[in-house]
């Protein structure tokens, strides 16, 4: 099974916590502070912004979250662009209150900017998700190996050229193309792993994303997700971010906000697959799918459970 596949280190230890890779998915909440995501949960612009997200914190932790993912500029496709100023300005008091609210979390920041990262670091985040992996910024890399924080590196192939919107469906990419679409995300994600080893970042704090929903069309998503154990054969643990997305949308033709049926079952299939984390917007609904697909696909060979 693809979640059996060894992979260099079978553990990670982070904010004091252990994460057991294989054992069982974990769940990461999102935290948008923005006022433009896609799904329509951005808290920027709240009037009560730092009580509402620790709301919402307190409910994911409640309800199955281990992490939380803060971010500040969305990265729909036709997104707007944000500072580093203003991104730094919407998440650094929230990563703030939650490392003080909830010291049992483990706290992500969604940037990839050197800069926003170092202040979200300095204010308490634990993890570092950057959705151009390491890419985008030459300081990144360095940044996060000097914190000595675990590393999310997602592949994104995102251009604004490839973005086709639909007032009720949202933005997709199309006309994507990958010479093949399994070696491209792997050799791609590599590339960063590669940057990463280059600042000195081992990979027992390297995980991989593989940029479900950036710069891949309806048809190439489905089949990545499909295929998630040859992302996992690369020897790193794997977070899956289905949640929502306008793949799911455009094969149902529904919009974000009536999506979860749909997320479920990219969950299902992603945890099968050998996701080791899913960052989703539905915390409870999407934990209670993780554990019961961990029920049926994470067993000994006696037939007892391994967890």
């Amino acid at each position: 099974m693809p979640y059996s596949t060894p992979l260099k280190h079978s553990s990670l230890t982070v904010a004091g916590r252990s994460l057991a890779w294989g054992e069982r998915t974990y769940v990461m909440g999102i935290l948008n502070i923005t006022p433009d995501s896609f799904s329509g949960d951005g808290l920027a612009g709240h009037e009560q912004v730092i009580s509402t997200a620790l709301q919402q914190a307190g409910d994911f932790l409640q309800h199955g979250a281990e992490l939380l993912d803060v971010g500040g500029e969305s990265t729909r496709p036709g997104a707007q662009l944000v500072t580093a100023e203003e991104e730094a300005a919407r998440i650094v008091p929230v990563i703030k209150a939650l490392a003080r609210e909830y010291p049992q979390a483990i706290l992500s920041v969604d940037t990839y900017k050197a800069s926003v990262a170092r202040q979200a670091f300095d204010a308490g985040a634990h993890l570092l998700n950057d959705v151009w992996g390491l890419q985008a910024d030459p300081g990144m890399a360095a940044m996060a190996a000097k914190y000595d924080v675990p590393v999310i590196l997602m592949h994104n192939r995102s251009k604004p050229s490839n973005t086709e919107v639909q007032q009720n469906l949202g933005g997709r990419y199309v006309g994507v193309d990958y010479a093949n679409l399994m070696e491209d995300v792997a050799r791609e994600l590599l590339a960063s792993v590669a940057l990463a080893h280059k600042a000195g970042i081992p990979d027992e704090r390297i995980i991989l994303d593989p940029g479900i929903g950036f710069g891949k069309t309806v048809q190439q998503n489905l089949e990545l997700l499909d295929r998630l154990g040859e992302i996992r054969a690369l020897g790193y643990p794997v977070l899956l971010g289905p949640s929502r997305k306008s793949f799911i949308g455009y094969t149902l033709d529904l919009p974000p906000d009536q999506r979860v049926e749909g997320t479920a079952a990219a969950v299902a299939v992603g945890v099968a697959r050998g996701a080791d984390i899913i960052r989703v917007h539905d915390v409870q609904t999407m934990a209670r799918v993780a554990r019961m697909t961990d029920a049926i696909t994470r067993r000994r060979p006696d037939g007892q459970s391994i967890r």
